[in-house]
């Protein structure tokens, strides 16, 4: 009999910390709030607390997907934790996180393709489920706390990115569930922006040694995801042998607003199919897909039963990914 994963339930957790763009205008001493809200989309984030750190974001969105399923931690059999911003360099974040979480039972590791991570871990854990028995539930969670790396005087990065935390269940069933997926890199940009201090490259030691914080060394061409998203997602639907009229959900990386917009309409698809969030979280990197999913399923405008869904991300390095599902419910 054959096996699919499928989305049983969604989580996530947003901090309390709230900071607008008008805090940003005083803290740079510049007008950026309208310019973020017609070029991005974004009003406002929320930063990780003072007393928290990664694997507590991600633990919160994890028992709240439980919670939703009825699945108690012991018997979640994998947790995949896709995130840049972890605890620890090592080890892997994702065994804080079953430690906190209580899933004694569940395997664990980490997923660092900075934004585009939730995606492929989410594409591991379906390819998984298919072709192990041995595993019946898998939490996949996104977790970012990047405010953590960020320079408050550099209006490039401190303006976009939030800090949250999202999680899906994967269970195993009978009937799709998971058709497909679709990994692109090109890491000629894998230079341009990220946390540089820190790795082999340049380790960090003690007092005195340069601090860890996000950088843009490079600029992104600024239509980087209009070009890449559109062939990603076609070549996906092609895969799995559904028109792009299929599609009835599909949710992006959050990072510009304007981009997703124009996306859809390269695809031939409403608005109304897509659901954004960079509005009153900012950008959350590996965790804005699963927050958008959940924040769509909570105000009942998420996917229904027997719906195609996408999920299409990218992130730094240059790492781009999609994956198929028909939503179970």
């Amino acid at each position: 009999m054959a096996r699919y994963a499928q989305i049983a339930s969604t989580g996530r957790y947003v901090p309390a910390q709230v900071r607008s763009n008008a805090e940003l205008d005083a803290l740079l001493g510049e007008p950026v709030d309208q310019w973020l809200i017609d070029n991005v989309g974004i009003r406002q984030r929320h930063l990780i607390g003072d007393d928290e750190v990664t694997s507590d974001l991600a633990v919160h969105a994890a028992h709240q997907a439980l919670e939703r399923a009825g699945v108690a931690p012991g018997d979640v059999d994998l947790l995949i934790l896709a995130t840049d911003t972890p605890d620890y360099i090592s080890p892997g974040t994702a065994s804080v996180v079953q430690h906190k979480l209580g899933a004694a039972n569940a395997g664990t590791f980490d997923v660092n393709s900075a934004c585009a991570a939730w995606v492929i871990g989410l594409d591991m854990a379906a390819r998984t489920i298919a072709t192990d028995e041995a595993y019946r539930y898998i939490l996949v969670v996104g977790a970012y706390g990047m405010t953590r790396y960020v320079d408050w005087t550099d209006k490039r990065t401190c303006t976009l990115f939030g800090d949250g935390a999202g999680a899906v269940l994967l269970r195993a069933g009978e009937q799709p569930g998971f058709l497909g997926g679709n990994i692109r890199s090109d890491g000629s940009f894998h230079d341009y922006m990220g946390v540089f201090i820190g790795g082999t490259v340049a380790p960090t030691g003690g007092d005195g040694s340069p601090r860890q914080v996000l950088e843009i060394r490079k600029r992104f061409p600024p239509d980087t995801n209009n070009r890449g998203w559109p062939p990603l997602v076609r070549a996906l639907l092609d895969k799995i042998g559904q028109p792009v009229s299929a599609v009835d959900r599909i949710y992006f990386t959050q990072l510009n607003a304007r981009t997703i917009e124009y996306v859809m309409a390269d695809l031939g698809l409403p608005l109304s199919k897509t659901h954004m969030i960079m509005d009153k979280w900012g950008y959350t990197g590996s965790a804005c897909m699963p927050m958008a999913l959940d924040d769509a399923v909570e105000r009942g405008i998420g996917p229904q039963p027997g719906e195609l869904v996408i999920f299409c991300g990218s992130g730094a390095g240059y790492t781009m990914a999609a994956t198929a599902f028909v939503w179970t419910g």
